[in-house]
C-alpha cells in the first residue's frame, strides 16, 4: 500500500523562485513559505466548501444552517486550521498555499503556525490540528466529486496522520518518504520500508531553534536546511529540485531562526515570579538554562532512564535510519552531524513556554501545573478551542477518567487526549516533586515571565 501510494504521486510540484548565492534572508524565506508550492494540491475550494455535508451531527445541521462565511469559520475550527490573521473575507489558511486556481498546498506552518488564547502565531505549535479527519473527509468528498485523490489521501489508508487532534505523526512521514531513497536521494522505490512504530509527536516552538545546535526531540539531526526538507521527499522531486530548493530552506531556517517567543499577555505578580526564579536557578537551570540579560542555554540531552518520558518516539527512529541519514545527503555525507544513538531527549530552552502548551515531546500534559505535579496530570483531557488557563498557565480542558462512553463518533474520540494510548504517556520528568506547594506556585509565577 505504501509503495502504491507513493507511486501515485506523479503530480504537478510547482518551481518556487531561486534564492541562488544570495545570503540568508529571514523575510524571503517567510515568504517563500507563504507563496511557494513545495508539494502537491491536497484538494481544492470545491472540495472545501463541500467538507461540511460529511460531518457528523451536531455539526452537520449547524454548519447547513450557516451562512457561507460561518460555515467556512466553522470548517477552519473543526478541522484545527489557523487563519492568517488578515481581515481577508474569505479567511485565509496560515499553513496552505492557496494558488491562483484554488488548490490549497500545505506547508510547514500547517503543524507550526497556531493559536495561543485565539491570537494566531506563526512558529507557535498548531495544537489544533485535526490532519487525519480533514484528509478522511477530503477522500469522500473526492470521490464524490470524481476527483483524484492526492498523496495524504492515499497514504492516509494505511499510515495514521494523527491519533489526537493537536498531534501529528511526522516523524514516520519522514522515515517512509525516506525510506525510498538512496543516500544520494535518487529515488528507488524498490527499497524496503522498515518497521514503522506510528506515534503522535507535538510540534516544538519554531522560535527556541535559534538557541539550539540541533534539530528535534532527540537532537539527533544537524540544524541545516536539509534535514527540514525531508518532508518535501516525495518521488517526484528529483535530486536536482532537491539541490535548487536548497537555498531556499536555508531562507526558511533563517526566518525561523529569526523568530522571537511571544509575551505573556496577562498580569504576573512580579515578587511571586522573583522567588520563583530562585527556585528555577537552583532546581531547573541545570537543564534548561537561565534566562534575563545574562541568561544561558547549554543543548543537553537527558537520558531515557533519567527523563522518564514516554519512549515511543525515541524508539521509533532507529540507528539504522539515523545511520542512513549520517551517510547520505541530508547531512552531506557526513560533514553535518547526526547522533546516531542519542541516550534520551533534549531538554528545550523554556523561552514562551507559556504560549506553547501542551507539553512534553507528545503534547500529554496540558498545563504547566499539571507539569509540576506529576501526580495530578489528567488521565484523559479534552481543550477548549481559544480558552487560557491563566491560574494552570496552558490550555484551558476538561479531565476524565477515561473517553466518555457517549463520545461515539471516531472524529470526536480524537478531540480528547487519552494518556493510555501508545505513544501518549503523561509520566516522567518527576523532578517537580521534590518541591513544596509554595516553591511550585512561585515557580509557575517565574514560568510566566520567560
Amino acid at each position: 500500500m505504501y509503495r502504491l501510494a507513493i507511486a501515485a504521486l506523479v503530480c504537478f510540484v510547482a518551481s518556487p523562485a531561486i534564492a541562488g548565492d544570495l545570503a540568508p534572508s529571514a523575510t524571503r524565506g517567510y515568504e517563500n513559505l507563504r507563496t511557494h508550492q513545495y508539494l502537491p494540491a491536497d484538494f481544492d475550494d470545491a472540495v472545501f466548501d463541500a467538507l461540511w455535508t460529511v460531518w457528523p451531527e451536531p455539526e452537520r445541521s449547524e454548519a447547513e444552517k450557516a451562512d457561507a462565511r460561518t460555515r467556512r469559520k466553522l470548517t477552519f475550527s473543526y478541522y484545527g486550521l489557523t487563519t492568517d490573521g488578515s481581515d481577508s473575507e474569505e479567511l485565509r489558511p496560515l499553513g496552505y498555499v492557496v494558488d491562483g486556481k484554488g488548490n490549497w498546498v500545505m506547508n510547514c506552518l500547517a503543524c507550526h503556525g497556531g493559536k495561543v488564547a485565539g491570537r494566531a502565531i506563526p512558529g507557535l505549535p498548531n495544537s489544533h490540528t485535526a490532519l487525519q479527519t480533514l484528509t478522511e473527509d477530503v477522500r469522500r468528498i473526492k470521490l464524490s466529486q470524481g476527483k483524484a485523490l492526492s498523496h495524504l489521501d492515499l497514504g492516509s489508508l494505511k499510515m495514521p496522520l494523527n491519533v489526537t487532534n493537536g498531534t501529528t505523526n511526522a516523524v514516520i512521514f519522514g522515515i517512509a518518504l525516506g525510506a525510498y531513497r538512496n543516500s544520494d536521494m535518487s529515488v528507488n522505490l524498490a527499497r524496503k520500508l522498515p518497521p514503522l512504530l506510528h506515534h503522535d509527536v507535538d510540534a516544538p516552538p519554531f522560535w527556541n531553534v535559534k538557541k539550539k545546535r540541533s534539530l528535534y526531540a532527540d537532537g539527533h539531526a544537524p540544524k541545516t536546511a536539509r534535514p527540514l526538507m525531508q518532508f518535501i521527499l516525495l518521488p517526484t522531486v528529483s535530486p536536482e529540485t532537491l539541490n535548487r530548493w536548497e537555498p531556499e530552506f536555508v531562507d526558511l531556517l533563517s526566518w525561523i531562526e529569526s523568530l522571537e517567543p511571544p509575551k505573556y499577555p496577562f498580569p504576573i505578580n512580579a515578587e511571586l515570579a522573583k522567588r520563583g526564579e530562585a527556585v528555577f536557578n537552583e532546581n531547573c537551570s541545570r537543564c534548561h538554562g537561565t534566562y534575563g540579560p545574562n541568561g544561558k542555554y547549554e543543548q543537553q540531552t537527558i537520558a531515557l532512564d533519567e527523563i522518564g518520558t514516554d519512549p515511543l518516539r525515541w524508539k521509533a527512529l532507529t540507528p539504522k535510519f539515523r545511520q542512513w541519514m549520517k551517510d547520505g545527503w541530508i547531512s552531506r555525507n557526513g560533514a553535518d552531524p547526526v547522533e546516531v544513538d542519542p541516550a534520551g531527549y533534549v531538554a528545550p530552552p523554556l523561552d514562551g513556554i507559556w504560549a506553547s502548551a501542551p507539553y512534553f515531546h507528545n503534547g500529554s500534559v496540558p498545563t504547566l501545573w499539571h507539569l509540576l505535579h506529576p501526580s495530578d496530570r489528567p488521565m484523559v483531557w479534552k481543550r477548549t478551542e481559544d480558552g487560557y488557563d491563566q491560574t494552570r498557565v496552558g490550555l484551558e480542558v476538561e479531565t476524565f477518567d477515561q473517553v466518555p462512553a457517549t463520545v461515539k463518533a471516531v472524529q470526536h474520540r480524537r478531540r480528547y487526549f487519552d494518556t493510555k494510548l501508545p505513544g501518549k504517556g503523561a509520566a516522567g520528568h518527576t523532578f517537580p516533586n521534590v518541591l513544596d506547594e509554595d516553591q511550585r506556585q512561585s515557580l509557575l509565577e517565574y514560568l510566566k515571565t520567560l
